[in-house]
This record gives structure tokens, sequence and C-alpha cells, in this order.
């Protein structure tokens, strides 16, 4: 399975495969996934606003 197939359905943007196993611990270890690549993304736009938006020059 590719990266950017296993991101979009982590964020519900394409739907699961049907074959995958779908334990409790596989939904724990997507949710914490989830989560990191959100916190990732936010922590990125913070520090693209930081450069190019909020300079002091």
């Amino acid at each position: 399975m590719g990266v950017w197939r296993q991101i979009a359905e982590y964020f519900y943007i394409k739907k699961r495969d049907p074959k995958a196993p779908n334990t409790q611990w596989m939904r724990y270890m997507h949710g914490i996934n989830r989560i990191s690549i959100f916190m990732f993304l936010v922590g990125l736009i913070l520090l693209i606003l930081k450069i190019f938006v909020f300079k002091r020059h």
C-alpha cells in the first residue's frame, strides 16, 4: 500500500481496503498516526506563517 493512499484513508478521503485487518490495536495505531500527521501539518503551517507572514522587517 502506498504512503499517499494510507494518508488518504487516515483522513477519510479514500475508502478503506475491506480486506485489511481491523483489530483494536490497528485502530489505536491508526488513531495515533492520524493525530501525529495532523500535528505535523499544523506545525508546518505555523512554521510557514512565521517565516513568510510574521517577518520583523
